[in-house]
Formats: C-alpha cells, sequence, structure tokens
C-alpha cells in the first residue's frame, strides 16, 4: 500500500535528501477534485448526474460549490450551484493516488509526463484532465457530456521543488526536463 510506502521507504529517503528533521519532511495533506459545472444554471439535475460519476470516481459524496459573488452577465446570482467538489483524505487520499498513476494517467490520449507548469509557489500542485472517461470507473453509455475535472494536490512542502521529490517518490510521472 502507497501509505506505508510513504512510512517507510520515501519519508527516510526524503530527510537525507532534504537533509531536515524528520518531522519536516513534506507529507501529501488532501487531493481535491473538483468539476466546475456551468450548465448547473439552466439543468439542475446535471448536479445529480454528475455527482454520482465523481462519486464512484472517488468513493466519495461530493459536495455542491455555491456562487459566492452575483454576475449579472452570466445570469449568476449568490447561492446558485456552479460546480462540485471532492476532497480526499487519509486512506482514500493514497488509493485515489495510486489509482490515478498506475490507471488513470496511462489511459490520457498523448500523454508524455505531467508538466511541471502546475505548481503554485507554496508546494501544491494543480492538474487538468479534459474528459471524465479516463477513468474506469465511468461507463462510456452512461454519461451525457464529457467534462473536464481539476485535481489539487495539497502538501506541506514550502517549495515546488520539495513538493516535486514528494510527488515523484509517490509516483507521479512528470515530463523529463529538456537537454
Amino acid at each position: 500500500m502507497l501509505k506505508d510506502k510513504y512510512q517507510k521507504e520515501i519519508k527516510p529517503e526524503l530527510q537525507k535528501i532534504l537533509k531536515t528533521n524528520i518531522m519536516a519532511v513534506p507529507v501529501l495533506k488532501k487531493i481535491v477534485v473538483n468539476i466546475g459545472l456551468s450548465e448547473a444554471l439552466t439543468d439542475i439535475k446535471v448536479l445529480d448526474r454528475v455527482s454520482e460519476q465523481l462519486k464512484s470516481i472517488t468513493g466519495q459524496k461530493p459536495r455542491i460549490n455555491k456562487a459566492k459573488v452575483s454576475i449579472a452577465s452570466f445570469k449568476l446570482r449568490v447561492g446558485d450551484p456552479i460546480g462540485i467538489m471532492v476532497t480526499l483524505r487519509g486512506e482514500r487520499m493514497y488509493i485515489f493516488l495510486e489509482k490515478l498513476t498506475r490507471i488513470v494517467l496511462p489511459r490520457v490520449r498523448d500523454f508524455r509526463g505531467l508538466k511541471t507548469s502546475g505548481f503554485d509557489g507554496q508546494g501544491n500542485y494543480n492538474l487538468g484532465l479534459r474528459e471524465q472517461i479516463v477513468f474506469p470507473e465511468i461507463e462510456y453509455d452512461k454519461i451525457d457530456k464529457i467534462r473536464g475535472l481539476e485535481i489539487t494536490f495539497v502538501t506541506s512542502a514550502s517549495t515546488n521543488e520539495a513538493a516535486k521529490m514528494l510527488l515523484e517518490k509517490l509516483g507521479m510521472p512528470f515530463e523529463k526536463e529538456k537537454q
């Protein structure tokens, strides 16, 4: 299991590389999976359909995100549902990460590795997938529309380099640097 591998192998290895205290070694705190649903303004049933898909992908019931401000040009009012999200921690987080790196990413069309431009400067990494059908739990016949989703990896690392090192050790396939 990935969590045990982190505790027994990855954490001591990162401690040696980063030359730091064992308590200061970066750790993956949570994974947030988010789907924006602008069409929920006109069709409220889309929330239920996509919510079921996200639940089957992550194994956890999604939370509905509501608009915080009104935007007249988008016909958006405060409180309108505009997306769904799931925050994964603990055991489910490691199971999802393992599934993502071993099954889902190899199924992405023309995949050559993850871009390093997804780091935000504080040790977090954002990854966008264009279609939800790369997940094996999604039945192609039962989806109404192909939607993208955003996955955010929140780490305790303070730098992008430390976060990249942690995610690489956990199995994330980053692009090779061009020479």
